[in-house]
Order: structure tokens, then C-alpha cells, then sequence
């Protein structure tokens, strides 16, 4: 088994006020995880789901996403997508302070401190045309000192600007504090992540995070805003939806491969989830999301 990386990530910005990476898929830093600083993150390529405390929701190329400090997220790409994606996230980390001291010196920038405000839970910028945000991302990455940050703060301005704003997570922050009890919890999402369709028990995550049952659940529910049963469906949900917009496989097998034991439990679980019938997110999905996985590059 290999080692498990605590969520709390500390980044090194003692030459750097900002940060900016790309990931490809797959790669072992896609985990659940928190770190001090805010991070810009753009979807570039697969599709899969979002994870931004305690909102799970799917995600698609151009999908643009701010979380706050010690806000933990991860994205997962579904498992259809079988070839590997030399870049599937452009994304920048920043810190509150470097931003904080930044419109002290200009107020006309404070109204961004509200956008910071929000990231608190989340947000996703919904119509935020892609191509801007690419755009904006790739300013960052191909600018060096002064001129980068500039291209951060234009960023930053956009973003403020854009009405269409959807905070994700209904709770907020993991105190670092917390350390070694959050790590095992993280422990244990992420082996919920990679193995949902075994049958894992409360107890057994409960003895994967070295406590007892209850001392488990009300950790577990504490830190990702969901019941261990509620958390294991929603993944397995998130799972058979990628199936069903990409394969032709009957929704039984489909039912069966997410990790549920029967077709009524599914059928019951993915209604609440979703909101309609497993048929009618297959019918959608090839409506609306097969024609623009097809354009994309």
C-alpha cells in the first residue's frame, strides 16, 4: 500500500508570492487535500467529479474553481477516461496577506477581498468563457516576476467581475490544528476514492482510522459535511454517472461495478443524488455532454 499524503499541504512562497503548477492525468498529487493558501484551478481536459469540502458535483473542461485557505478539494477524473492527459489542470495558489496587503495600498483593488471572502467555500464561476480563463492561466505561467503578477491581478479583477458565482461547500474551513486527526480521515476518503465499490463498513473505516465507531462518524461527518453511508453512495453515484455517459453497458452491470448490491437500491440512490432516474441522466448526458467531449481537444 503506499504512503498516504496528509491533507495539510504547506507550500513554500519564501521566494515566490505566487504559485503556478499544471497536473496531468494521472498523477499522485490529485488527492484530498488543504493547504494555507487560495487556489485558482482550470479543468483543461476529462471529465470526473469535484470534491470542495463537503460539495461533490461533476466536472468538465473550462470549468474554473477558486477554494479557500484549508478548504480541502481534489478532482477525479472518471475512470472511461482510460488515456492519459499530459495537462488536465492549470491552476495558480496565493496567499491571503500577499492580496490583503495589496489593496491597503490600493483601495480601488479591495472589492477583490470580497471575491476572497466567498472562496471561503468554494466557488465555481459558471459561463466564465474558457478560453479567457485559459488565456488568463497561461499569461501567469508564461510571465516572470513583476509582469506575472500583473497578469495574476488582471485575472483576479475578471473574476470579480463575473456575476455568475456559485459558492460550493455548505461547510468552510479544516483547521491545520487538527493535523493527525484530519490525516486519518483524509486517509480514509481517499481510500473511498480509489476503492468505492468494495464493501467497505463504517467499522472497518472506523479501524483504517484508528478509532471507534462513533468517535468515527462524528469526525467523519465534521470534516466532510456528510454521513460515511451518505459520503460512500455519493462517490459510487459520481462513479456510474461517468459510465453512463460513456459506455453502452446496461445500467444493471453499471449498478453492480459503482458497488451496489441491487438495482432498486441504486435506482433509489442515484434519484436522490441526481434528481431523475439513472435512464434520464444517460438520455442527458449523450444530449448534452457527448457532443462538446467530442469537440474537445
Amino acid at each position: 500500500m503506499s504512503i498516504i499524503i496528509p491533507e495539510i499541504e504547506k507550500v513554500d512562497r519564501s521566494t515566490r508570492s505566487i504559485r503556478y503548477l499544471e497536473h496531468g492525468w494521472p498523477s499522485d498529487l490529485c488527492r484530498w487535500h488543504a493547504h494555507e493558501e487560495y487556489e485558482l484551478h482550470l479543468i483543461t481536459a476529462t471529465r470526473g467529479k469535484a470534491f470542495v469540502g463537503d460539495y461533490i458535483g461533476d466536472f468538465k473542461p473550462g470549468d474554473l474553481f477558486l477554494t479557500g485557505p484549508n478548504l480541502p478539494h481534489n478532482w477525479i477524473t472518471d475512470k472511461v477516461w482510460s488515456e492519459p492527459a499530459p495537462v488536465r489542470d492549470m491552476l495558480v495558489q496565493f496567499s491571503h496577506q500577499s492580496v490583503e496587503k495589496l489593496a491597503e495600498g490600493f483601495p480601488e483593488f479591495s472589492q477583490v477581498l470580497q471575491l476572497l471572502q466567498l472562496a471561503q467555500s468554494g466557488i465555481i464561476f459558471e459561463g466564465f468563457n474558457p478560453t479567457f480563463a485559459r488565456g488568463h492561466m497561461e499569461s501567469i505561467r508564461d510571465n516572470k516576476g513583476a509582469e506575472r503578477i500583473l497578469a495574476f491581478i488582471r485575472c483576479l479583477v475578471r473574476l470579480n467581475e463575473h456575476a455568475e458565482k456559485k459558492t460550493l461547500s455548505a461547510s468552510k474551513l479544516i483547521q491545520p490544528e487538527g493535523g493527525s486527526k484530519q490525516a486519518r480521515i483524509a486517509e480514509v476518503v481517499d481510500y473511498i476514492v480509489k476503492n468505492f465499490s468494495e464493501g467497505l463498513s463504517v467499522g472497518q473505516a472506523a479501524e483504517r482510522a484508528g478509532m471507534t465507531e462513533i468517535t468515527f462518524s462524528r469526525n467523519f461527518q465534521t470534516v466532510t459535511g456528510h454521513s460515511f453511508v451518505d459520503f460512500l453512495n455519493r462517490i459510487r453515484i459520481g462513479e456510474a454517472c461517468g459510465m453512463l455517459y460513456a459506455s453502452d453497458e446496461q445500467i444493471t452491470m453499471i449498478s453492480q461495478e459503482a458497488g451496489f448490491k441491487n438495482l432498486a437500491n441504486f435506482n433509489r440512490h442515484f434519484l436522490k443524488v441526481k434528481g431523475m432516474t439513472p435512464s434520464q441522466y444517460r438520455d442527458t448526458a449523450r444530449k448534452d455532454l457527448a457532443p462538446k467531449m467530442e469537440k474537445t481537444p
